[in-house]
């Protein structure tokens, strides 16, 4: 299981260290930062995210599931309000983020497969 989440969390520090050097408003100081960042996001994705999801469920089923974008860019805020070195200015550098860091992850998936805690 903590295999399963620090590859993760490495494929997710490709996301934002990509995102950042292609998105005008995503930074970071360090690689020490952008390790911190993707283990953080990590912990916050799997903490947060759901209970955001459930309560704003009504506008995610309206927006037909693009409101989840808005979601994956407050919860990148969410990583860069905690960490210093981490910076995020504004709404639309964080859903571009969003969308590199969830294809750098999806890609991943991809790449590695299921990988399921036998």
């Amino acid at each position: 299981m903590l295999a399963k989440f620090l590859i993760r969390a490495i494929f997710a520090a490709i996301g934002l260290a990509i995102a950042a050097h292609f998105v005008k408003g995503v930074a970071y100081d360090s690689l020490t930062t952008l390790a911190i960042a993707a283990l953080l996001l990590g912990v916050i994705n799997a903490i947060v995210r759901p209970i955001v999801f459930v309560l704003t469920l009504p506008i995610t089923v309206l927006t037909l599931g693009l409101f989840l974008l808005v979601i994956n860019a407050g919860m990148i805020g969410l990583v860069a309000y905690f960490l210093k070195g981490f910076t995020i200015d504004g709404l639309v550098p964080g859903v571009l983020a969003a969308i590199i860091t969830g294809a750098t992850s999806w890609v991943g998936h991809l790449v590695l497969g299921d990988m399921r805690d036998d």
